[in-house]
């Protein structure tokens, strides 16, 4: 079997358990963050790791903790149903515990301003997605497309990266995805954001309580049921830098 056949299950078992070898350091990163491959029962799957000791500080987020908002990231994605965050698990490598992210063939002349035209309604997802990870980080250069034979075809094919800045406590929404801004959210859109509500004290809730403090937990809640109960999109907040810099 082609590591592009891989089940999504197989895939995250690779990655979780697989032995990883470095290839090379991602030298653009402003974090340290290598190119791997993850190799097991004769699969071999590339990745992206980001191991928590090269993690630069941050004077408004704790320390270490990038890594444990990328996994929360994927966690997220994966129990909206979106798929925006490619596969990512929490474990020990070469340098340490860190972030192994499934890697994303992609054209890096592409981005959120080139994509945006033909994938509308996708990044109303990746809107909507962002509010709720209170994503303080969110640069064109994070939207990719797809191009390996196993990605998915249209809007599915466009996913999102670098998600370390996320969950913060207090509103750090940073993002150039604010074409949306005051729409109305999609009714199936509201359904998939209350049912994750929902599973913050179930099955997902158990999962995010691993990777984010109590007081993010409280606060992701509290922004699902405000996106929820205005039923808009926000605009961006007077006086608040809301835009990432540089743009891609």
């Amino acid at each position: 079997m082609s590591p592009l056949e891989l089940t999504p299950h197989d895939a995250g078992e690779l990655l979780a358990k697989g032995e990883i070898d470095v290839r090379g350091r991602m030298r653009w990163a402003s974090n340290a963050t290598f190119l791997v491959s993850v190799s097991g029962g004769g699969q071999e799957l590339p990745a992206v790791y980001k191991p928590r000791r090269g993690e630069r500080p941050l004077w408004d987020f704790p320390e270490g903790t990038l890594c444990r908002r990328e996994v929360a990231s994927y966690e997220l994605s994966a129990a909206l149903g979106w798929g925006i965050v490619p596969q990512s698990v929490l474990r020990d490598g070469p340098l340490g515990e860190g972030m192994v992210q499934r890697f994303v063939e992609h054209d890096p002349e592409e981005h959120y301003f080139t994509l945006l035209e033909d994938h509308v309604d996708r990044f109303r997802h990746f809107a909507v997605f962002d509010v709720l990870a209170n994503n303080a980080d969110r640069k064109g250069g994070h939207c990719l497309r797809a191009l390996d034979a196993a990605a998915p075809d249209g809007d599915a094919a466009i996913v999102g990266i670098d998600h370390g800045l996320t969950f913060h406590a207090a509103w750090k929404l940073r993002t150039v995805i604010w074409d949306f801004a005051g729409e109305p959210i999609a009714p199936p859109i509201a359904d998939e954001v209350c049912r994750v509500v929902t599973d913050l004290d179930g099955a997902l809730g158990a999962r995010l309580r691993r990777l984010l403090s109590p007081v993010e937990m409280d606060a992701l809640s509290q922004r699902a049921q405000v996106l929820v109960r205005d039923g808009t999109l926000p605009e961006p907040d007077p006086g608040y830098h809301s835009v990432p810099w540089p743009l891609v």
